[in-house]
């Protein structure tokens, strides 16, 4: 940088401007500024800086050498900025550079991830960091250049963009309803064994909804974790009675190995899945293609009905 405060980089203008024009009135013509504030700002540099930069003669101004060798590394500092500029605005219209990305950690590994090495194919100058996270990362202070996110969307810094509906059910195993009994009202789960998963926002209760109907669950059983995976396993191996997205469940359910309980309700119905940035001003090309990218594929998975993401 050319100074650490706006004086400063003032008294370095009129230095230039002065080199360049050659008398305090032309660089006054070339800044819009009178000859005599020139005259200050120039006084004020050499005395910071303890040297005569200027020779002053009745006709003309002279440089001295130390102003010369000054004017040399300034005008070489104005091209270095030139050269930075260029090339950050290169990635307004080039797709290329660095974006971190969090990504919810379960979607992530399951559904998301051929999606996204699918871009890093179709652009290989851009570099995706990506942090898998089931946590709600704050995206403007840990400076993250987007996220994907489920749940309830809450905040208005956000630039948001809905990418699907997202269902969140009950399932259990077989084996574990043939052994404890199958659930018929919300208030029968008080009975059961539900594993709780701690990234709920609503945990340790179970917001059921049903047409309009809402019933508030506190919920209990033998294993808590903040990991989807863990409690799908345990649920498959007939622990208990699990919630989470369909897009979780749904290969499980085509197997046979679980099976919706309490079909007709289903946990905070208002969740949605969001692509997030912090501000639609000034996106780079990178950051334009990827949510683009997102945007299109979630699209695709609605129109062809895929069983990954079930509206």
């Amino acid at each position: 940088m050319f100074a650490t405060d706006s004086q400063h980089a003032d008294e370095l203008a009129t230095l230039l401007a002065l080199a360049e024009k050659g008398t305090f009135v032309a660089a006054g013509d070339l800044l819009q500024r009178h000859p005599s504030v020139l005259t200050k700002r120039l006084k004020s540099l050499e005395n910071r800086l303890g040297v005569r930069l200027v020779e002053r003669t009745t006709r003309r101004l002279h440089l001295t050498q130390e102003g010369e060798r000054l004017v040399q590394r300034l005008r070489e500092a104005q091209g270095m900025i030139a050269e930075a500029e260029a090339e950050a605005s290169q990635g307004a219209v080039q797709v290329r550079g660095r974006l971190r990305v969090s990504i919810p950690a379960a979607m992530g590994r399951r559904v998301l991830a051929p999606m996204l090495a699918e871009f890093a194919l179709a652009h290989p100058e851009v570099t995706l960091e990506l942090e898998y996270a089931d946590r709600m990362v704050d995206i403007v202070g840990e400076r993250f250049d987007a996220a994907i996110r489920i749940g309830k969307l809450a905040d208005s810094r956000l630039v948001a963009t809905r990418l699907s509906e997202h269902q969140r059910i009950l399932c259990a195993a077989p084996a574990y309803l043939k052994r404890c009994g199958k659930p018929k009202l919300p208030s029968d789960l008080a009975q059961h064994n539900c594993l709780g998963f701690t990234g709920f926002l609503s945990y340790p209760e179970w917001k059921l909804m049903r047409e309009g109907e809402c019933v508030v669950m506190p919920v209990h059983g033998s294993m808590i974790s903040n990991d989807s995976e863990t409690l799908l396993t345990a649920a498959t191996l007939g622990v208990g009675i699990v919630a989470g997205g369909s897009w979780l469940f749904q290969p499980a359910l085509a197997e046979g190995k679980l099976v919706r309980v309490l079909p007709e309700w289903q946990l905070n119905a208002d969740s949605g899945i969001y692509f997030l940035r912090p501000s639609a001003q000034f996106s780079t090309a990178a950051m334009t293609a990827f949510r683009q990218w997102v945007v299109d594929w979630f699209a695709k998975q609605r129109s062809t009905a895929a069983p990954r993401i079930k509206r």
